[in-house]
């Protein structure tokens, strides 16, 4: 029997971790070394939307990593936050955070996830997940009170929220997986990997 080709996740983020580790994949943590505002400084100018941008960054660190990890698969995943023409990064501080939550509230923004698979510094699968949800109009003075019940989690996403603990209340309409949403669209990522033999299918 031919054996499988190794798992390696280019993320620290303990979101996607536990979501491949729900799903049965075997797999260990590689972090990318890149510098991500580095890497979207070369795009300044070059009309990338914000899609486009989530799969430059999941590339980068899809090929960080494969460079070092020969013959494994490696999957490097990214997410923006667009509000028109707008591309949000994770909140400095719980300010940040308030500010955040004041500028999509009674809006509707998306979330690009975009995921990369790359063996040997190239890229052998790309996708990018969308998902657009609707914020309430939110009262300035509960936006207060719900940064404080959530605390520093708030700080973890580009939305300053997660819609799978107290964050979901802020919402009034959400089209997209779950997947997506958290920042790892994983039926077509099992897909892919069932696709290349790297696991059971």
């Amino acid at each position: 029997m031919t054996s499988r080709p190794a798992i390696v996740l280019a993320s620290g983020s303990t979101f996607r971790q536990k979501m491949l580790r729900d799903a049965g994949v075997v797999f260990r943590v590689e972090r990318s070394e890149i510098d991500e505002r580095a890497v979207e400084k070369t795009l300044e100018g070059s009309g990338a939307d914000p899609e486009t941008l989530a799969q430059v960054l999941a590339e980068a660190k899809a090929v960080d990593v494969s460079e070092r990890e020969q013959g494994a698969l490696v999957i490097g995943a990214d997410q923006t936050l667009s509000l028109d023409d707008e591309v949000f990064h994770k909140p400095a501080d719980m300010e940040g955070a308030r500010r955040h939550l004041l500028k999509l509230s009674g809006r509707t923004h998306q979330l690009n996830s975009a995921v990369v698979i790359a063996r040997d510094g190239e890229v052998v699968w790309r996708h990018v997940g969308v998902a657009r949800l609707s914020m309430r109009d939110l009262d300035p003075a509960f936006i207060g009170r719900h940064l404080s019940n959530v605390g520093e989690k708030a700080l973890a996403s580009v939305g300053a929220y997660q819609i799978e603990g107290e964050g979901i209340q802020l919402f009034e309409k959400i089209e997209g997986d779950t997947f997506t949403i958290v920042g790892l669209p994983l039926l077509p990522l099992l897909a892919e990997l069932r696709r290349l033999g790297a696991i059971d299918g």
